[in-house]
Parts: structure tokens; sequence; C-alpha cells
């Protein structure tokens, strides 16, 4: 899912309730949905790729998983049409039903939550090669000459920069930074893409060994539908689907499927080309940060780091914003049906609370995780509602009987 741009999701969802009429033309829905799609999620690709099994294996997995996520996409947006609804969780709980469609918006904000926690797993994993490259260059020394203080250890690297950047900028009630980071996300996903390409050529020998450790039986099996959540998290944008299409021109139905179709289709080319050489050239030694498998020292990845880095940190405060918002309007609701009325004091009182204990709980989990796969298999799973069965239920329930 990060595979989640999603200031998308907050610009049109906003200019929606504006009541503005759409006009997101062709190209600019192809693009919000790959901006959407594309980010964090690819790192993971390679290591998926060596679990699930090899290369065909994995390609088969995405072909199957493909055809599931375009009807899905195609469900929400015919969904949207039929319910005049033009927001993920408002479509679910005009077709649904109210009780399916709080489960949405818990699964919505849980899901958020996750997605801040592998972003930030992702970062101090940058800020941990970071840190090295610059120790080596200044001082000369191997990477495991490196000497370990408090104050060199990543995670408190981490922690500064939660507190002086990261809080600073999830604070305000309005976060005006997305304005200007929106294709940063997408801009390392693709550099990454092509650097990977190019590094695997430059190798002088290709000594990596890409042969699956389960060949058959029941392990193979598991080994191959373990590439799923990495599926789900990377190619998730169907969140912020029926706000596209809500703000689309052309809103027929053969148009969305067209739009779907090369999203999807342009995704999976970046993920396959990332996951295929990523694994080629380490095999069974990828990580599951495929960055963290070059070398501190390395300019190209280097680059990537910082891109990726920047492009997290700044969206970041989106993710938390939008989580955010769908508690406090239940806290709102909850304060305004007890005395009446909102103050503005309340508001920002539970705005920082809530920023604070958001960045706070994430940060906690991120500095004691073993490893981001763990992270993108739980948003995995919680991605398979958005993807899958929220898509299906209304589907069932908004076909005419």
């Amino acid at each position: 899912m990060e595979e989640l741009a999603r200031e998308s999701i907050s610009l049109l969802a906003r200019s929606a309730s504006h009541a503005d009429p759409p006009r997101l033309g062709s190209y600019g829905a192809v693009f919000i949905m790959l901006k959407s799609a594309l980010g964090a999620g690819l790192l993971n690709f390679p290591w998926a790729f060596e679990k699930a099994g090899g290369v065909t294996t994995a390609i088969s997995v995405e072909l199957v998983s493909l055809v599931f996520l375009i009807s899905g996409l195609v469900i929400l947006g015919y969904a949207s049409s039929v319910s005049r609804q033009k927001t993920y969780q408002d479509v679910v709980r005009e077709v649904c039903g109210r009780a399916v469609g709080q489960l949405c918006e818990v699964c919505f904000c849980f899901n958020l939550f996750m997605i801040s926690v592998a972003f930030l797993v992702v970062v101090q994993d940058q800020l941990e090669k970071l840190c090295v490259s610059l120790y080596e260059t200044v001082t000369g020394l191997s990477e495991s000459e490196v000497p370990h203080h408090w104050y060199t250890d990543q995670r408190f690297a981490l922690f500064i920069m939660c507190l002086l950047i990261i809080l600073p900028l999830s604070i305000p009630k309005e976060i005006g930074i997305q304005k200007y980071t929106s294709v940063l996300g997408t801009l390392a996903a693709t550099y990454l893409c092509v650097a990977v390409i190019v590094k695997y050529y430059l190798m002088d020998t290709h000594a990596a060994i890409i042969t699956p450790e389960h060949i058959q039986g029941v392990s193979s099996w598991a080994s191959m539908f373990s590439v799923v959540p990495t599926i789900c998290f990377g190619f998730q944008c169907h969140e912020a689907c029926i706000a596209i299409y809500s703000s689309m021109e052309n809103q027929k139905l053969c148009h969305w499927v067209v739009i779907s179709v090369l999203s999807m289709l342009f995704c999976l080319l970046i993920y396959t080309l990332t996951g295929v050489y990523g694994y080629m050239t380490f095999g069974q030694a990828v990580a599951s940060d495929i960055l963290m498998s070059y070398q501190g020292n390395d300019v190209v990845m280097i680059i990537s780091r910082l891109l990726f880095g920047i492009s997290i940190v700044t969206i970041y405060p989106i993710i938390l914003l939008l989580g955010r918002s769908v508690i406090l309007n239940l806290m709102l609701r909850a304060q305004r049906s007890r005395r009446g009325l909102v103050t503005h004091s309340f508001e920002s009182r539970c705005r920082v609370v809530l920023t604070v204990a958001w960045i706070t709980s994430t940060l906690l989990i991120a500095m004691f995780v073993p490893d981001m796969a763990d992270v993108i298999s739980v948003i995995g799973g919680i991605s398979a509602f958005f993807i899958f069965i929220f898509p299906g239920m209304s589907k069932f329930n908004s076909v005419p009987v």
C-alpha cells in the first residue's frame, strides 16, 4: 500500500466536499493512482520474490492478484456511481450499512497507523546506513570498526527526527507541504527501480544463490502465498480510488476500467522489475528492505535512501492527518452530543494529544520491531479488507435484486 502518496486522498476529498465540478483528466487520474500505489512497498519486493520461491512463482502470484486488484477498483468505481458517495468510507457505509461502515473506519485508521510504523522502520533503516556511511567517510574506518554509542544509534536519530521534524509538521490542522511533496514517493520508487537494474548489470559477477529453498510440498505453497501481503501493500490505492473517480471529468465505467488497468500495469512493471533484479542481485541473501542489502557508501543508493527518507518524512504527517481526522471526528461528535457545542480550544487540545500519542506509539513500535517484513505482513492483511473484502461486499449489496 505505501505504500502509501496519501495526500491525494485528502486533496481530492476536500475538493469533492466543496462540490467543485470534476476536472480530473485521464492522464491526471493515472498519475494520481500511481502516486497512491508506488512508494515504500517497493523496498520489500525483492525479499518477497525470494520468499515466494523465485521469479516465476512470484510473477505468477502477481498476475493472479492483479486480476483481483483491478476488479476491486472497478467495483469501487461502480459502487461510487450507484451510491453517489465520494470517499471510500462513505461508499461502504451507504452500500453495506452503518455497521460495516464503522468497521471500515476502524480498519482504515488502523491501516494508516501501521503504515506510519512501516514508514518509521524504513527511515530507521536508512538512518543506520547513512550514519555508518558518514562515519566511514569522516574517520576512514570500515563498517565493522564503527563503535556503538547511544548517540550514534539509529533509534536515537529517529527519535530526534520525530521530535524536531515530524512532530512540528504534524500538529497543524492543515498540512500545506502536501502540495509540494506529492511526487517524491513516485520519484523515489522510479529511481530505485532504475538503480537496481543498473547495479545488476554493472556487477562483475553474478554469484547470488537464486535456487528456491522450497521446491515442492506444503512449504512451497506457503512460501508462494507469502508474497500476497507485500503485493497488497505495494498495490494498495483502493482507498484513494473513489476520490479519484469522483474527481474525473469522464466517469463512465468503461473509462474507469481503462484507468484502473493502465495504473495497475504501470505499477506491475515497476514492482516486477525491482523484484526480479533485486532478487537476482542478492538471491537468498536479500534483505527485507532492498536498500539494506547495498553497501552504505554506495553513492547511487545513498541518493535513493535520501529520496525515500525525505518523501517518507513529508508524507508521514499526511498519513497522521488522515488517521487523526477519523478519531478526532468521533471525539468531537461525542463532545457535541454531550455539551451541545465544541470549542476551538477543545479541538486544539484533542488534536495535539492525538498527534503526540500517534507519533509516540508508532515510534516505540518502529524502534523495537524486528523486521520491516513483519510490519508489511500486518499491513498486507489489513489491506485485504480494502482490496478484496469491502469491494466484494459493495458489489454484492449494490447489485439490484
